[in-house]
């Protein structure tokens, strides 16, 4: 269970679940009643929002601050364990986090494209890969996010995963014409990558077979060293990661 233990943060307030604030507290809530430990019982939240989250007479137990504004809002108040903001064109990581203010153990996440070499990483800084979103030039080629996981294993550093993965396994999506990538290709593309071998064969196949055969296979030195790389990933379905999980035989329930 280590390898999928605390991997899905609850994006259920961002796109196309796009829930309103109440659904998606009331969702979080009974997540959080359920305790599934591959949850991270983390609600990813937008700055641009933090109010509407504040006025609420509920409070999830841990929250990723995702900066869609100019500045970073006052969240002392929230238990705010992360920050995640994109990356402005031309600009150095050390450039931005010099600029942030953060207060201690809040973990900061620099989102960047998959295919973007040769960044310095400030000690302490994480890293954001998109695998997806609306529209197809969102999904990163598999040689793109390849890449970005070498690059992290090589350098150890952190990172999160957001948008995109849907499902365990990569797929073909035919309403936007694009092959999907797999929460689960990713997380073993991870342990390939810990093992120095090239993490682009296994975010490439849709073998199912083989990727739970890999999966059983993890050992459990390499599954804690791939999970302190892979952080988590973002999800606005809360349910299906359980349910692809447990239909894989690879957790024991798909408790709700």
């Amino acid at each position: 269970m280590i390898l999928y233990a605390a991997l899905v943060d609850d994006a259920g307030l961002f796109p196309p679940t796009s829930l309103h604030m109440d659904e998606a507290l009331a969702r979080h809530m009974r997540d959080l009643e359920s305790g599934h430990p591959v949850l991270t019982h983390r609600l990813l939240c937008p700055a641009s929002r933090i109010e509407r989250l504040r006025g609420k007479d509920v409070r999830p137990r841990r929250v990723g601050l995702i900066l869609d504004t100019d500045e970073v809002p006052d969240f002392g108040d929230l238990p705010v364990d992360l920050v995640e903001t994109l990356l402005p064109p031309d600009t150095p990581i050390e450039t931005l986090v010099a600029g942030l203010s953060l207060p201690p153990g809040v973990r900061l996440f620099v989102e960047i494209p998959a295919g973007r070499p040769g960044l310095s990483v400030p000690p302490g800084t994480g890293l954001k890969v998109r695998c997806g979103g609306t529209t197809a030039d969102k999904f990163p080629p598999v040689e793109h996010l390849a890449q970005f996981i070498r690059f992290c294993a090589d350098n150890d550093v952190p990172f999160k995963a957001t948008a995109g993965l849907h499902h365990a396994i990569r797929h073909f999506d035919p309403s936007l014409g694009v092959d999907r990538h797999g929460f689960l290709n990713l997380l073993l593309a991870v342990c390939e990558a810990v093992e120095g071998r090239d993490p682009a064969p296994v975010l490439r196949t849709t073998d199912v077979g083989h990727l739970v055969r890999m999966a059983g296979g993890v050992n459990e030195d390499t599954a804690e060293q791939a999970r302190r790389l892979l952080v988590s990933y973002g999800s606005c379905n809360t349910s299906a990661p359980l349910e692809d999980l447990h239909a894989l035989g690879l957790i024991e329930e798909a408790r709700r």
